[in-house]
């Protein structure tokens, strides 16, 4: 009696490893497309914002400008260097995540 409770003991481990290496064989596979159209989404959204900031920092700087106060376009001028750095950068990395190409 204590040698099948020895031999069950000692096989148990294996038994239990053997049991959940089929399961997860029989797992089926994740449809990753959902995910891939919704980070298209946010990369089109981020050339898009990045654009609009991009032009409405130059279009404030220029404006400022025009009127000789070139010191007041200067956060116009970094606006637009952040709207550039959305456009390029945020659209890249985000498609980066998905192996999408830019």
């Amino acid at each position: 009696m204590q040698s099948l409770a020895r031999v069950a003991r000692t096989l148990a481990p294996t038994l239990i490893a053997l049991t959940l290496a089929s399961a997860a064989h029989a797992q089926g596979t994740m449809d990753f497309s959902g995910a891939q159209t919704l980070m298209g989404t946010f990369k089109t959204f981020a050339i898009y914002a990045g654009a609009v900031i991009c032009f409405g920092g130059l279009i404030f700087a220029g404006i400022r400008m025009m009127s000789g106060r070139f010191q007041d376009a200067i956060p116009g001028l970094f606006g637009a260097l952040f709207g550039a750095g959305i456009l390029g950068w945020g659209a890249g990395w985000i498609g980066s995540l998905t192996g999408q190409s830019m």
